[in-house]
């Protein structure tokens, strides 16, 4: 479905995503696909020169060299921002965040929430103080054929919940690799976890999502398989949902050879749903007679997709539909609100981190999860 550009784009302001960084591009692109922001200031480093190089390149009005003067010079000026993207390392999340929020700007936060509990407790208590939202870009549940699962499992479609299986692979890091992107995500001090926190966190909120459950206790095995690495690089968890469900998810940064597998399989008392990233368009139903119903299209209800049939949208597109749904809740259309992670997705995202890091030291055991 096609959405004319609004008269009035939000302003919008990013920390992080200068000159190098990978999701700072992602961000800019999906803000701006819809016409439903413009990107006006930034302190794109903590650098100040970089930072005013990259803003040049990227023609951003005002550059900031550091974030708290950037929330306090926005927070005062009529024409200032009303959200920010925050694109910077895990662990600097809780800081840029709780000093927008605190200056009433809407924050547009990248996963995972936070690095520590502590964090993610000081981040949690300044949601609640702020009269601005708190937005986490866990995009992968805008998908329209994701949204629509999740409908089709509320509808009971699939019957009562039994097993849920959701598996994110990739080979990037299958070596000793140093970049930007591996150097910093390796960093336990950075990061605070490994596969678990960086793509870890998608699985489960992808299966939360969907199932609108959340696992009351897992068992997890974390690896650090490249030698001399300093957080998980491969982890095997199963689930115990309080429904009866049993669960498990494997996410793994050193399978060789995989690109980017996200996926997840639910299976019913009446029928299963498979959905994959490498074939984003498309929804498996199968019925308990065997058969199964490919669907390429969302029904209505999901509102997400923008090109006609045979034209596939993907991961740019799903991020694009969190920032316009984001830019309608900013406006004051709270419609899909319900849709749009947010802290209490980023709290569930720690407390399965937690959960399974705790599990992991006691080699194995059985944790209860505790948002």
């Amino acid at each position: 479905m096609s959405t004319a550009a609004p008269q009035d784009p939000v302003p919008l302001g990013m920390v992080g995503g200068g000159d190098g960084a990978f999701i700072g591009a992602i961000h800019r692109i999906a803000a701006r696909m819809d016409g439903q922001f413009t990107l006006v200031a930034g302190a794109l480093s903590s650098d100040p020169a970089r930072a005013a190089a990259s803003a040049g390149a990227l023609g951003i009005a005002r550059s900031y060299a550091d974030y708290r003067e950037m929330a306090r010079a926005e927070a005062a000026r009529p024409d200032g921002i009303r959200a920010v993207a925050i694109v910077t390392p895990n662990h600097l999340h809780a800081p840029v965040a709780i000093a927008f929020l605190d200056a009433g700007i809407n924050v547009i936060c990248d996963k995972p929430l936070t690095a520590t509990r502590e964090d993610a407790e000081a981040l949690a208590a300044a949601v609640k103080r702020s009269s601005a939202h708190f937005f986490l870009t866990h995009n992968y549940c805008a998908h329209p054929m994701v949204r629509e699962a999740r409908a089709m499992v509320a509808d009971g479609d699939i019957g009562k919940l039994r097993l849920v299986q959701a598996e994110y692979l990739q080979g990037w890091l299958s070596d000793d690799v140093h970049s930007k992107q591996a150097d910093w995500r390796t960093d336990p001090a950075r990061s605070g976890a490994g596969a678990i926190g960086d793509i870890g966190t998608h699985a489960w909120q992808l299966a939360e999502f969907v199932t609108g459950q959340t696992p009351a206790s897992l068992s997890a095995d974390l690896s650090s398989m490249v030698e001399g690495r300093r957080v998980d690089d491969d982890a095997r968890i199963a689930l115990r949902y309080a429904s009866g469900a049993k669960g498990g998810i494997w996410v793994s940064q050193v399978a060789a050879g995989q690109e980017g597998g996200l996926s997840l399989r639910l299976f019913g008392t009446e029928g299963a749903l498979e959905w994959r990233l490498q074939d984003p368009e498309a929804l498996i139903f199968t019925g308990k007679d065997g058969q199964a119903l490919r669907m390429t299209r969302a029904r209505d209800r999901s509102n997400s997709g923008r090109t006609p049939s045979g034209h596939p949208e993907g991961y740019l597109e799903a991020f694009a539909n969190l920032y316009r749904d984001i830019a309608e809740v900013i406006r004051g259309d709270d419609r899909h609100l319900d849709r749009i992670p947010g802290i209490r997705d980023g709290l569930s995202g720690m407390a399965f981190i937690f959960a399974a890091q705790d599990s992991a030291a006691r080699d194995g055991a059985w944790v209860e999860v505790k948002p």
